[in-house]
C-alpha cells in the first residue's frame, strides 16, 4: 500500500523545502527539480529517472491539501519516519510495532494486519491515503504522473477598444464588456492602431491547477483631422503659401494641448520638408516625443485675373528656369 511508504519517505526533504512551506514554495521547488531531472534532459540516466519519480511522488502528495494533512499526521505519529523500518530482525521499531503499541494489537504472522486506511478513518480521513485515493495531483509542467491530469492555462479573452487620438496620446481608462463581464482597463499613453495590450490573468479560469488566461485588447485610434501618431512622435501637415515658401516666413503652429508655437520657414523651403518641434509629441514614462511638421506648399485652385498676371510676370522674371531640367537624364540612369 503506497500510504505505508509515507512512514519512511520524507517528501519535504525530497523537494528541499521546509515542513511549513506554503504551496507556492512547494510548486517552485518542484518545477526547479523536475526540470533538472526530467528524462528529456537526462536520457538513459536511470538515477535521474528514479529521482524524477521521487520528485513527482513528493509533489503529488504535498500539492494536495488533504493528502498533505494525512501525510503530516502519519509522519507526526511516527516521529518523522527516519528510524522506522518494516520490522524483522534488523532491530529498530517496526511499522507494525507502532500500531501494536497504540492499539494493543499483536503483530507478527499470527496477529491481525494493521490497515493504515482504517487508522486514517478513525482520525476523520475519508478514503485511503496516498495514491489509492484516486485524487489527481497537479503538475505545473506538460507532463504528469500516472493518471494525474496536466494543468491547462485558461483560454484568453479577446476584445477591442477604440480611442480618440487625444486619449491615445494622454492615456485613459476605458470600460470594456468582454466575455460577459464589464471591467475597467487602464490604457497607457502612446498606444497606436493595431497595438495589443495583454492583461495577465484576466481571461478564463484554467483547469487542473492551471493559470488563468489573459485578456488581449486590440487598440484602434480614431482618425484626427490634423494629427497622427508615429511612435512617440506626433505628425501634422503645415500648409504655407507660395510666397512664404519662396521668401521665408515665421508661421504659427497649433499644438495638441490647445496652445501654439512658431516655426521658421527658410527661404526656398520645398514642399515635403519636415520641421521638428522638440518635446511636443507623446509623453510616456520612458520618453517624450516631438511634433514633426511637414511643410505643404498650398497651390490655389482658383486665381483672379490679377493673380494670373502676377504669376506670369513672376515666371518671366525667372528667366525660363526649368525645375525639371535633368530629370529625364537622371531617370535614364
Amino acid at each position: 500500500m503506497a500510504s505505508q511508504d509515507w512512514m519512511t519517505k520524507d517528501f519535504y526533504a525530497v523537494l528541499g523545502v521546509a515542513k511549513d512551506a506554503d504551496p507556492a514554495a512547494i510548486k517552485k521547488a518542484y518545477r526547479t527539480l523536475a526540470k533538472k531531472y526530467h528524462p528529456d534532459r537526462n536520457p538513459d540516466d536511470a538515477a535521474a529517472a528514479e529521482k524524477f519519480k521521487e520528485i513527482g511522488e513528493a509533489y503529488a502528495v504535498l500539492s494536495d491539501e488533504e493528502e498533505r494533512k494525512q501525510y503530516d499526521a502519519i509522519r507526526s505519529m511516527a516521529g518523522g519516519g527516519a528510524r522506522f523500518t518494516s520490522g524483522g530482525a534488523g532491530g529498530g521499531t517496526g511499522f507494525e510495532d507502532i500500531f501494536s503499541t497504540m492499539f494493543g494489537g499483536q503483530t507478527g504472522s499470527a496477529g491481525p494486519d494493521v490497515d493504515i486506511d482504517d487508522l486514517l478513518r478513525q482520525f476523520g480521513a475519508a478514503g485511503q491515503a496516498g495514491y489509492s485515493t484516486g485524487r489527481r495531483s497537479r503538475s505545473p509542467f506538460g507532463f504528469g504522473f500516472g493518471s494525474h491530469p496536466e494543468p491547462v492555462k485558461g483560454p484568453d479573452v479577446l476584445t477591442s477598444a477604440t480611442l480618440s487620438l487625444r486619449d491615445a496620446v494622454a492615456g485613459t481608462t476605458v470600460e470594456l464588456l468582454a466575455d460577459g463581464r464589464t471591467m475597467k482597463v487602464r490604457i497607457p499613453a502612446g498606444v497606436h492602431t493595431g497595438q495589443k495590450i495583454r492583461l495577465r490573468g484576466k481571461g478564463r479560469p484554467g483547469t487542473a491547477g492551471g493559470d488563468n488566461g489573459d485578456m488581449v485588447v486590440t487598440i484602434t485610434v480614431a482618425k484626427h483631422p490634423v494629427y497622427s501618431i508615429d511612435g512617440v512622435n506626433l505628425r501634422m501637415d503645415l500648409p504655407v503659401t507660395l510666397a512664404e515658401a519662396a521668401l521665408g516666413a515665421t508661421v504659427e503652429v497649433p499644438l495638441l494641448d490647445g496652445t501654439s508655437t512658431k516655426v521658421r520657414i527658410k527661404p526656398g523651403t520645398q514642399s515635403g520638408t519636415v520641421l521638428r518641434v522638440r518635446g511636443k509629441g507623446v509623453v510616456t514614462s520612458k520618453k517624450t516625443g516631438d511634433l514633426l511638421v511637414t511643410v505643404q506648399v498650398a497651390v490655389p485652385k482658383k486665381l483672379s485675373k490679377e493673380a494670373k498676371e502676377a504669376l506670369s510676370a513672376f515666371d518671366a522674371a525667372m528667366n525660363g528656369n526649368d525645375p525639371r531640367a535633368g530629370l529625364a537624364s537622371e531617370a535614364a540612369q
